[in-house]
């Protein structure tokens, strides 16, 4: 299979938006709401597990085998809270959203060189604006799936002069799980609207990605493709319809 990156370590690295084609869709599974003194508990302590790794010396240095499980993510802060070893290729990342309003600042849309598996979570007076520059595949199993979310379209914010790009985009609401199943090389964006949010990943392929690219370790952002070269306002992810 062919390489993603041009330069395998660079952390900022940026491709041609104009030309880029998605080479697959994003698949999004509504899985479960719940009441919001719950969904804030199960926020929280998820959260403050990626901020208590953030503060330990222990997972903000590298260890025997120079593998940093405490990184930054632009949409927020991440522990990897299982990593992979001989015979099993996959990990496990725990992110604590950022709030894009408190910050002003969005996520630039981007593509990882390999596939993931991230469950968004959402506590109350919390959305997650997910986004694509192709549609969702929206999982809907009637008598199963507990709600369908809410879904538009607008115009990709910082495109070069005469260029325009479709942004689609879903709501994750307050209180609920949202699965997604992004492909390698597809474009995504998170950006949480307000403060109640965390993400469970899986990273099937973290040791086979980042022997395929000839990367020197495990580091989330050298995994990246950037599809902008600045990050937009909050203005250009917070405004949802409705």
């Amino acid at each position: 299979m062919d390489t993603m990156k041009q330069q395998p370590d660079d952390e900022n690295e940026v491709h041609d938006l104009v030309t880029f084609e998605d080479p697959d869709l994003n698949r999004v599974t509504p899985l479960a709401q719940f009441p919001a003194e719950v969904s804030l508990a199960i926020v929280e302590k998820l959260a403050n597990i990626v901020r208590q790794a953030h503060g330990t010396e222990s997972a903000t240095r590298p260890d025997e085998d120079g593998i940093v499980r405490a990184q930054s993510f632009e949409e927020g802060n991440v522990y990897m809270t299982e990593r992979p070893f001989e015979g099993y290729f996959a990990d496990r990342y725990l992110m604590d959203f950022y709030d894009v309003e408190e910050r002003d600042i969005c996520s630039r849309m981007h593509l990882h060189t390999g596939l993931r598996f991230v469950r968004m979570m959402t506590g109350p007076d919390t959305r997650i604006r997910v986004s694509s520059l192709s549609p969702f595949i929206v999982c809907d199993v009637p008598g199963v799936t507990p709600f369908v979310p809410q879904a538009f379209e607008d115009d990709l914010p910082g495109t070069p002069p005469g260029v325009r790009r479709t942004r689609y985009n879903l709501v994750v609401p307050e209180n609920s799980w949202l699965d997604m199943q992004v492909p390698r090389g597809v474009s995504h964006q998170f950006n949480a609207i307000g403060p109640n949010a965390v993400i469970d990943s899986v990273h099937p392929e973290e040791s086979i990605e980042t022997f395929r690219e000839s990367m020197s370790n495990y580091r989330m952002m050298a995994q990246t493709v950037f599809l902008a070269e600045e990050k937009e306002s909050a203005g250009t992810c917070a405004t949802l319809p409705g």
